[in-house]
C-alpha cells in the first residue's frame, strides 16, 4: 500500500485550537477553515463560483447525492468534472450522500451492501454503497471525497448505534480500496483525490472513542466528526468533540461536519477543529437573518425601514460597501431576488471574515481573549444582553 503524501502541517497551537496549512492539488487552504455550501454546484442565493472568489472562500463543498440525480456526474465528467463545469479553481470538497441516509430516511434501506434510496425528485429507486459514492466523488473530481457512512438520529438505541459504526467501519475499508483504484485509473478527473474517514458513534462518548480509534488506522488523508448538529443538546456536541479529539491523528485535518452558528465554530476550533461546513449562514440570508459582528439582526423587522446604515458598519462585503439596510428590507418585503444574493454574499463573507479573525488570533496568540470576546454574543441578536 503506498504512502500518502504530506498535505497537511498544524503551523501553531494555543491550548488545542489549531493553525495549519493544508495543500491539496487545487491549492493551498489556510486553517482553520468554513468550507462555502454549493450544493448542487451553486450557492443558493444566485451566488456563483466568481463570486465566492470575491467573499473569500477557500474551500466549495458539493453534495454528492444531488449532483448525481441532476445532471448526473457522467455528464459532469463528460464536462470536465465539477471545478470546470461551474467555473471553480480552488478547493473543493464533496460529501459521500451518507448524509441522506439520515436525512431521507423515510425514503430508504440500509444493508451491508449499502443503501436503497428513493430519489425524492421523481421516486425511482437509486443504490449507493461505498464504491458507487467513491466512483460518483471521482467523476465530479473533488479534492476532498467524504467516506460513505450512516449517520444515525440522536438519540438512537445504543445497539443499533454500534452495529452502525461496525457497519460503516467496514464501509470506509471498501472506500479506500474503492477510492486508491480509482485515482489509479487513466482519465481519472482528478489523480490526486484526497479521501476523508468520517467517526460515527451518537451520542455516545465509547463508541465514538472505539470507533475514532478503529478508522484512524486505516489510510485516511483526513479525518471528520460527523453525526452531530442534528438535534443533540449544543453542550452534548461538545463534549462528544471532547472525547473523540484526543484519539485523532495530529498530522491530519478534522473536519466537523454540518457546524454551525458562528459560537460553535469559535467553540469548534478551541476543541482542535480545522474544517468546517455548514448551510445555515446562507439559509439564514434568504429569511433576512444576518450576521453582525454586534449579533444577529431580521432585515425584515419594520425599524429598517428608513436605516440607512449598511448591514454591518465594519464589514467590507459588496452588500455593506454600497447599500442600506432601508434598501436591502424593501428588497425583502417586495420578494426580489437580489434581496437573497446581497444577503447571502454578506452572511458567507462574515463567516469567511470570522474564520480569517480567528486564524489571526492564534496567530498572535489571542484566541482565548477572542473565543470570550465573541463566543455567545455573535449568535444573539444585536443590542441583546445574552446571559
Amino acid at each position: 500500500m503506498k504512502e500518502l503524501c504530506f498535505v497537511f502541517e498544524v503551523l501553531k497551537k494555543e491550548g488545542r485550537a489549531r493553525r495549519g496549512l493544508f495543500t491539496c492539488a487545487h491549492g493551498a487552504v489556510q486553517t482553520p477553515v468554513f468550507m462555502n455550501v454549493g450544493t448542487q454546484g451553486a450557492i443558493k442565493g444566485a451566488v456563483s463560483a466568481l463570486d465566492l472568489k470575491e467573499i473569500g472562500c477557500q474551500v466549495e463543498l458539493s453534495n454528492t447525492y444531488h449532483l448525481h440525480l441532476r445532471p448526473g456526474d457522467g455528464v459532469v465528467r463528460e464536462l470536465g468534472g465539477l471545478h470546470r463545469m461551474m467555473g471553480w479553481d480552488g478547493p473543493m470538497l464533496t460529501d459521500s450522500g451518507g448524509f441522506q441516509v439520515f436525512s431521507l430516511s423515510g425514503l430508504r434501506k440500509i444493508k451491508e451492501e449499502g443503501v436503497t434510496f428513493s430519489s425524492h425528485i421523481d421516486g425511482r429507486r437509486i443504490f449507493m454503497g461505498p464504491e458507487e459514492s467513491m466512483q460518483i466523488q471521482s467523476n465530479l473530481g473533488s479534492d476532498i471525497a467524504m467516506a460513505f457512512d450512516e449517520c444515525v438520529e440522536n438519540p438512537s438505541p445504543y445497539e443499533y448505534v454500534k452495529a452502525s459504526c461496525q457497519r460503516t467501519y467496514r464501509w470506509l475499508e471498501r472506500c479506500v480500496d474503492e477510492h486508491w483504484r480509482l485515482n489509479a485509473l487513466p482519465g481519472c478527473v482528478n489523480p490526486e483525490q484526497m479521501l476523508f474517514g468520517i467517526n460515527q458513534g451518537g451520542t455516545y462518548a465509547d463508541l465514538r472513542v472505539e470507533h475514532m480509534e478503529q478508522i484512524a488506522r486505516l489510510p485516511c488523508d483526513g479525518f471528520a466528526i460527523g453525526g452531530l448538529a442534528v438535534g443533540e443538546p449544543t453542550q452534548t456536541m461538545y463534549d462528544i468533540i471532547d472525547a473523540v479529539e484526543p484519539h485523532m491523528p495530529q498530522d491530519k485535518p478534522r473536519y466537523l461536519m454540518g457546524v454551525g452558528t458562528p459560537s460553535n465554530i469559535i467553540e469548534g476550533a478551541a476543541r482542535g477543529i480545522d474544517f468546517f461546513d455548514c448551510v445555515m449562514p446562507a439559509r439564514n440570508a434568504r429569511h433576512g437573518k444576518l450576521y453582525t459582528w454586534q449579533g444577529t439582526i431580521n432585515l425584515k423587522n419594520e425599524k429598517y425601514k428608513l436605516d440607512r446604515s449598511p448591514i454591518d458598519p465594519a464589514c467590507t462585503c459588496p452588500a455593506c460597501r454600497s447599500f442600506s439596510r432601508a434598501y436591502l428590507r424593501h428588497l425583502f418585503v417586495s420578494g426580489e431576488m437580489l434581496a437573497m444574493r446581497l444577503a447571502v454574499l454578506h452572511n458567507l463573507h462574515f463567516y469567511n471574515t470570522l474564520m480569517a479573525r480567528i486564524r489571526q488570533a492564534l496567530e498572535e496568540g489571542t484566541f482565548a481573549q477572542f473565543r470570550r470576546t465573541f463566543s455567545g454574543p455573535l449568535d444573539r441578536p444585536a443590542g441583546s444582553s445574552g446571559g
